[in-house]
């Protein structure tokens, strides 16, 4: 029964493995051609519209008329990948490519990625949230510690993990409205759900993929860029489906966790790259 319960995720594994090994720059496999690496850094900065996020403090109003504060945003960076000029896909290997944001720890939003090899690079790829494939790895397993360990890292401090229903929470935001119909009259949207663990659920695992217009991150042995990455939290109310705070105050694990999933998946764009 085990075996039939995970071939679904066992199938996704191998077509993964393959793809990345595709993924993978000839010159990596000869001995012969010395492979340079660089660094290259991520910067994330969350804004409101045309305002900086500011946690407590500031009012906004989304596009139902709504005004709201935010006191909390989280959310996961990972399976992060390059496009070089000539096409070419950089992988940064899974171990080192899951990240926190939080709007609270201005350190957690800027990743260094290191060994990325050297070349001009044109476009970015990541997923909002953790994987499958890593969020059924054993708890016990190096894969799940660090940042994705939920009962002494990160994880744990944030409360970015579901042990009633076994999962990483991908997005937190969480703050106070007039329109919000809960007693306190805060509002919570805590998105996860990767697909399921023993059966198909609900799958609101995002893959982000951006273009650098008009700019190419350089990687040299000596040359860091930095690329800033916006994030506009207006667009989870403001996206595809417009979403109200009246409506609907309190979202976690239901279909409706699909709509802001889809609006947060717009909300990225990249502002300019900056060489270090």
């Amino acid at each position: 029964m085990m075996k039939r319960t995970f071939s679904w995720l066992s199938a996704w594994a191998l077509v993964s493995g393959l793809l990345m090994v595709s993924c993978s720059f000839p010159d990596e496999k000869d001995d012969t051609d010395p492979i340079e690496t660089g660094t290259i850094q991520l910067q994330f900065d969350n804004i409101v519209g045309n305002q900086d996020l500011q946690l407590d403090s500031t009012r906004y109003v989304n596009a139902a008329g709504e005004d709201f504060t935010v006191s909390k945003l989280n959310y996961y960076i990972s399976n992060i990948k390059l496009t070089r000029i000539d096409g070419r896909v950089f992988t940064v290997p899974q171990d080192s490519s899951y990240f926190l944001i939080r709007e609270a720890n201005s350190g957690s939003q800027k990743l260094t990625i290191r060994n990325v090899l050297t070349g001009d690079y044109t476009g970015i790829e990541f997923m909002v949230g953790v994987d499958s494939l890593r969020s059924v790895m054993d708890p016990s397993q190096p894969g799940r510690k660090g940042i994705l360990d939920k009962d002494t890292g990160p994880t744990n401090e944030e409360a970015m993990y579901w042990d009633w229903n076994p999962g990483y929470i991908f997005l937190k935001l969480e703050g106070a409205s007039d329109s919000a119909t809960t007693a306190n009259g805060k509002y919570y949207y805590h998105i996860g759900g990767f697909g399921g663990r023993t059966e198909k659920t609900l799958n609101n695992l995002k893959t982000i993929k951006l273009n650098f217009p008009g700019q190419k991150a350089i990687v040299t042995t000596s040359i860091v860029s930095n690329v800033l990455i916006q994030a506009d939290i207006l667009k989870i109310f403001n996206g595809p489906t417009q979403w109200s705070i009246k409506k609907s105050s309190g979202v976690m694990f239901s279909d409706s966790s699909k709509i802001i999933a889809d609006n947060y998946a717009g909300m990225f764009n990249v502002k300019e790259i900056k060489i270090n």
